[in-house]
């Protein structure tokens, strides 16, 4: 983050005027760089401990209309195992229409949809069934902003009059592996962005056909198991108690980053949600 109050550069020695340079939570401290010495995060080395990385899990994505979860409905989905076997649905709109801006992004037109998708009800009902005989199972589900993805599914079931996916599971969705939350968990000072092709590239991760329901599901997959291999301790975790590890990290983000807009921007009138993995 850039420094609020001068200091002297670790690096150069030189003085760091207030917003001239940045500072870095390193081992427990706070150390000011100027911007020519400001150091280039890395990822921590690669293990080859065992662990939750190591055994089989899938990845789940989603293209969907709108980028807001309330309005958004869904127009295709995968799910991909680690050999990359995978699953694919492709959903008939019906009479919605595929917003333009949408189509820019994932490249499905409404009319492609509309030829070539299965019916809503009958791709919703596959997509939440196999959802669900995974998750049941105990298998690890990875997903990029889970609360996204699983919110929008769950809002197409209840449109639809299909069976929730919290009846479906006697509760919420789990156990759910989502990089971004365990990222900012345990790199929470990192400055740059923290989408799924920033983070794919700072964990030297491949990002093929991005914007594709398969291509990030993929990616997300891969991404998670990177993750895993980088962080013993945490790869040494059981599933479950990395869910619920990641249930307070979304929790405590949102409290963080609520408490910034109100210090920051006062009355700006935003309510952060730190339900996780799906709102209710």
């Amino acid at each position: 983050m850039r420094n609020r109050y001068p200091g002297t550069c670790t690096t150069c020695g030189t003085a760091v005027a207030t917003g001239a340079g940045v500072v870095l939570r390193e081992n427990g401290r706070w150390r000011s760089y100027c911007s020519e010495h400001e150091p280039r995060p890395t990822p921590p080395p690669r293990g080859d401990h065992p662990g939750w990385h190591t055994r089989p899990i899938v990845g789940y994505d989603c293209e969907t209309s709108s980028n807001d979860p309330r309005e958004a409905f869904l127009v295709s989905a995968a799910l991909v195992d680690a050999s990359g076997t995978s699953r694919a649905w492709l959903v008939n709109p019906g009479d919605r229409e595929i917003p333009a801006d949408a189509v820019e992004i994932h490249g499905i037109s409404t009319e492609a949809a509309r030829a070539e998708g299965a019916p809503a009800e009958e791709a919703l009902g596959e997509i939440a069934e196999a959802v669900t005989e995974l998750l049941a199972a105990g298998t690890g589900m990875a997903i990029f902003n889970a609360p996204f993805d699983l919110g929008v599914l769950a809002a197409e079931l209840r449109r639809h009059d299909l069976k929730p996916l919290t009846e479906r599971l006697s509760g919420a969705p789990r156990p759910i592996i989502d990089p971004l939350v365990i990222d900012r968990g345990v790199d929470p000072y990192r400055r740059g962005p923290r989408n799924l092709g920033a983070m794919c590239e700072f964990y030297g991760v491949a990002l093929a056909g991005a914007h594709t329901a398969h291509g990030d599901a993929a990616a997300c997959l891969e991404l998670s198991r990177e993750i895993g291999a980088r962080h013993p301790d945490l790869a040494g975790m059981s599933l479950s108690d990395l869910h619920d590890r990641q249930i307070q990290w979304a929790l405590d983000y949102a409290r963080n980053r609520q408490r910034w807009l109100d210090e920051r921007r006062p009355g700006h009138g935003t309510v952060i949600d730190g339900t996780w993995p799906l709102s209710p």
